[in-house]
């Protein structure tokens, strides 16, 4: 009977690919089809799994199989901020989905980032920012400038997969690269952001439909501005930690506000002719803002309550809708 030949690899190699791939050991080893145990001795370094068995791990952690024969863990970037709902169950958690979709944006912007030094082309530092706090209407007052967005640009849109290439494509002039996943799940992320002085990115989320999408561009869009890298859930009304809460309803105010300025939406005739006070509102006459602003009906009825149109009983009842 031959002797299986073991693959000589270090056990840390092991734990990393594991843990940066997003799998906790049981579930590594449910995927593999192996006891738990077995792979925790491959990981202590007490046995080591066969070449084959590491070709399986490599599929696993989606690495290159010469990966898992370095001689330590290799250095990787940041983890980044979870601005995610609180699970109820234990704590905040990436899904080997959403892990893999964070690696895959940060291995796209090094390959842009090796192209244009190979081209000698200059990317403009990403000049837009702001400060916590600052005054949401006035931050999207700032962003639609700087993205040369009128009221007659947005809403000759009309389509919200029109409206959504649009915005793409303004911000990814700003030298902000936009990239779309598509293994999130739509109740796990509805995007996440990566903060640098050059070639910053940004992902959103391809389950959700058009609408939201554009929503989320503007929302990480706000990250960005702020400096700060992380992944994030538009449902701000979700439990979370007071200070992880704060900032998403910032970058949401500016998100809404960007879509929706202030003084335009008011003046609308369909809004301006209601008058004010916490009215009810038509689905007819939501759905056509919507369609006019490029953004779900939520969001609508949302801007509505921001500004005293509508109760917040409105609001959810439109939501749960």
């Amino acid at each position: 009977m031959s002797t299986r030949v073991k693959a000589q690899v270090a056990p840390a190699v092991l734990v990393w690919a594991r843990t940066s791939a997003g799998y906790g050991l049981g579930a590594a080893a449910a995927k593999l089809k192996l006891d738990e145990d077995r792979l925790a001795a491959w990981e202590a370094g007490d046995d080591q799994p066969t070449i084959p068995q590491l070709r399986k791990l490599a599929e696993l952690y989606k690495r290159p199989l010469a990966v898992l024969y370095l001689s330590e863990p290799p250095l990787t970037f940041q983890p980044m901020h979870d601005f995610r709902r609180l699970p109820d169950i234990g704590p905040r958690h990436f899904s080997p989905a959403l892990t893999f979709e964070i690696r895959r944006a940060h291995q796209r912007r090094e390959l842009a980032q090796e192209m244009l030094a190979e081209t000698g082309e200059k990317v403009p530092a990403f000049a837009l920012q702001t400060k916590f706090g600052t005054d949401a209407e006035q931050v999207g007052d700032a962003i639609r400038k700087a993205l040369g967005i009128d009221y007659r640009t947005q809403t000759s849109w009309r389509d919200p997969r029109v409206a959504f290439l649009a915005w793409r494509s303004r911000i990814e002039a700003l030298g902000v690269l936009v990239f779309q996943a598509s293994a999130i799940e739509r109740d796990e992320a509805s995007g996440f952001a990566y903060w640098a002085d050059t070639l910053p990115f940004m992902v959103v989320n391809r389950k959700d439909v058009y609408a939201r999408r554009t929503f989320s561009l503007l929302h990480e869009l706000a990250h960005l501005m702020l400096h700060q890298s992380g992944v994030s859930e538009l449902d701000v009304d979700a439990p979370r930690p007071a200070e992880d809460a704060n900032v998403e309803i910032f970058c949401n105010q500016i998100a809404a506000a960007a879509l929706m300025p202030r003084s335009q939406f008011l003046s609308e005739a369909l809004v301006a002719a209601r008058g004010v006070g916490r009215h009810e509102w038509p689905d007819e006459t939501i759905k056509a803002l919507s369609i006019t602003y490029g953004v779900s009906r939520e969001a609508i009825v949302r801007r509505l309550m921001t500004f005293g149109r509508a109760s917040a009983a409105f609001y959810q009842a439109k939501r749960a809708q």
